[in-house]
């Protein structure tokens, strides 16, 4: 059966901000210098309130990403339909120029964990995590990004290597990939592996954005586990690998985020700009050899 072809997001090649809501005084204020803001769905599935009246107001002067934490795609079992039917009402309230969720799973049975959980990488969890990035973009009518996740274990049962497995999806669905740079940092710290390797065989030519994120090292020095808490500026040594992949892809829209220990907007709009001159950077020099 021949993948249905759906729009490409559209947001702008820059570094954009994850919104909260302790931010928006300083944001109305002004116009930020941010390329887009990214809202997480499910905070905005319900009826209306100050949450909506802040995203419209952020809507009418920004980009706009809506990324889902719930949408249970790594899941054995079957999607959610009341929750994908919230998610088709928020994006068609707002249009967003990009719509995403991780290649995890968060929920059992009725039972919903408050974290994005790894799945093992197999023909049959492949074929599950395929047929819900179907249903969920048949269903939305738009073209989704895949989020890699921050893992703590493996499992032994895995049998295909994460990039591959998300390549596989990607070429299967015709969906994109968001590459979380700070996830593969915190994944091969934890694991004992190298994140530059990890990164050299990624399937580049499919990421079309990139999260940042502050970690917490939950142990004593390099023996430690490191948490992707998002709780922190960006590390100096995530910083390194994304100018290394902007050198292989060129300009990307790159996302900040900051969702625990939310800091002072200036703060976090440094940690953008930042981030910005990193992608102006690589806009001034033509990619190295093509992405894989």
């Amino acid at each position: 059966m021949r993948k249905k072809a759906y729009a490409h997001p559209r947001l702008p090649a820059r570094a954009g901000a994850g919104f909260k809501p302790e931010h928006f005084g300083a944001i109305a204020a002004a116009q930020q210098p941010v390329g887009f803001f990214e809202v997480h769905a499910e905070n905005y599935m319900g009826a209306g309130g100050a949450p909506h009246a802040q995203l419209r107001f952020l809507r009418e002067r920004y980009p706009l990403s809506i990324h889902g934490v719930g949408l249970n795609i790594g899941s054995s079992e079957r999607l959610d339909p009341e929750h994908l039917a919230r998610l088709k009402a928020l994006c068609e309230r707002y249009e967003p120029e990009s719509v995403s969720e991780h290649l995890a799973w968060s929920s059992y049975e009725g039972v919903y964990f408050n974290d994005l959980l790894p799945l093992p990488y197999t023909e049959a969890t492949l074929a599950a995590v395929i047929a819900h990035v179907e249903e969920a973009q048949d269903c939305l009518g738009q073209r989704l990004l895949i989020e890699n996740p921050a893992t703590y274990l493996r499992f032994q049962a895995s049998t295909i290597p994460e990039g591959d497995f998300a390549a596989e999806v990607a070429r299967a669905t015709g969906c994109g990939l968001l590459l979380d740079i700070n996830n593969v940092f915190v994944s091969a710290r934890n694991h004992g592996t190298s994140a530059s390797v990890y990164l050299s065989s990624f399937p580049l030519s499919f990421v079309e954005e990139i999260h940042l994120a502050g970690c917490f090292d939950a142990g004593d020095g390099a023996a430690g586990i490191l948490i992707d808490a998002h709780d922190s500026p960006v590390r100096g040594e995530v910083l390194a690998l994304f100018e290394s992949v902007l050198s292989r892809t060129g300009p990307l829209p790159t996302l900040i985020e900051w969702d625990n220990e939310i800091p002072r907007w200036e703060v976090l709009c440094a940690e953008v700009t930042a981030a910005q001159q990193h992608i102006e950077y690589a806009a001034q020099r033509p990619p190295s050899p093509a992405a894989a």
